[in-house]
């Protein structure tokens, strides 16, 4: 809801925007977990992500009602929604959002070295390609490939590292690739 109001201040105009009251109920979406927000033990550092290694990890069961819950909240196309619409469609079966399979991919990353990394974040992903839809019953995984690793120029005590990440399905078929940078502190900054 909109509400227009006046600066009792400046005495310009300023539009409020009204939100509902939040429920009782945490949103398992936005709300973090305690494991989360708990104090993490660095076990990774840029060091430990060398050019040309591979690392498997993840097995991320996919639900019918993950898919739902996602696409009702940020990507209501039909075929994510409805199975009448989604077997008349390309994907011939319900299937999850690209973007919901980004955000599993990432909770596989955060799950099996993110979280217990020096991560700084990143400036952002390229090639990303959803090569194979992705449906309730599935199971993911990913395959992470270092394709380089070099220190940032401008800030020497972060390292860049460019990686390579598949996620597959139970069948070993590839659903999803992307490439990016990430930004992670270095084990040995004394030393620089």
């Amino acid at each position: 809801m909109r509400s227009d109001k006046v600066c009792a201040r400046c005495g310009q105009a300023r539009i409020v925007i009204l939100t509902a009251i939040p429920s009782e109920r945490p949103d398992p979406v936005t709300t973090p977990s305690a494991a989360t927000l708990a104090p993490r033990h660095i076990r990774f550092h840029w060091e430990d992500f060398q050019a040309g290694s591979i690392r498997e990890f993840g097995a991320l069961p996919v639900t019918r009602e993950a898919i739902l819950a996602f696409a009702g909240q940020f990507d209501p196309q039909p075929f994510h929604l409805d199975d009448a619409a989604a077997e008349a469609g390309l994907f011939g079966s319900l299937s999850a959002s690209g973007w919901h399979t980004c955000a599993m991919a990432m909770r596989m990353m955060c799950d099996d070295y993110l979280l217990e990394s020096s991560s700084l974040g990143s400036p952002g992903i390229d090639n990303l390609r959803w090569t194979k839809p992705v449906h309730p019953g599935d199971t993911l995984s990913i395959r992470l490939t270092v394709l380089e690793a070099r220190p940032m120029a401008s800030r020497p005590a972060v390292g860049l590292v460019l990686s390579k990440w598949e996620v597959l399905n139970q069948d070993r078929d590839t659903v999803l690739t992307m490439q990016g940078w990430g930004m992670f502190g270095r084990r040995q900054t004394a030393a620089i």
